[in-house]
């Protein structure tokens, strides 16, 4: 339940972060920030469920890390990168004539970067309702069967904005 508490901390600020950098693209920002008040809300939800079995739970250890999950390594920091980025401000590299980054490729990069912490996310709310179905725990199942619906919308959302933007972005290169 920590990793899962900590990737949807990630995961709404990362949405926050995604959405302010690319306010010019208004229906990604709008839709954005939704998608990180899902998160916050499910953040909260965790809280509480957590709270109620385990009166110590405090979310995340000092340091930030899940200690004593099944998934710690995996977890990363926000604006961290799981395939040797630069984070979330820094995007390492340069497009054409050194100017930087193209715009469509940032976005392009975040969006991937947001798929994949949702796609984490989702593993953890389906390893929850398996633990709680096993456990006929009907409160936390309740909790993975309210929640990961939405998680599934975020990753739909955004697969279908990989899918919308690829050609534009990948074809400027």
């Amino acid at each position: 339940m920590r990793a899962l508490h900590r990737g949807e901390q990630d995961l709404a600020t990362e949405l926050a972060s995604v959405a302010e950098r690319h306010a010019a693209e208004h229906e990604l920002h709008h839709v954005a920030l939704d998608l990180a008040a899902w998160s916050r809300e499910h953040v909260e939800r965790l809280e509480r469920a957590a709270r109620a079995h385990d009166p110590d739970f405090a979310g995340a250890d000092q340091d930030g890390s899940a200690s004593g999950s099944l998934a710690t390594p995996m977890v990363r920091p926000a604006g961290a990168r799981g395939h040797g980025g630069t984070g979330a401000r820094g995007h390492g590299g340069t497009g054409a004539r050194g100017r930087g980054p193209e715009p469509g490729l940032l976005l392009l990069h975040d969006l991937c970067d947001l798929h994949l912490r949702a796609t984490e996310n989702s593993l953890y709310w389906e390893m929850l309702a398996q633990v709680a179905r096993a456990t006929r725990d009907d409160w936390a199942l309740g909790l993975a069967s309210d929640c990961h619906p939405r998680t599934l919308w975020q990753i739909r959302w955004t697969n279908t904005m990989i899918k919308t933007l690829s050609p534009q972005a990948l074809s400027s290169l």
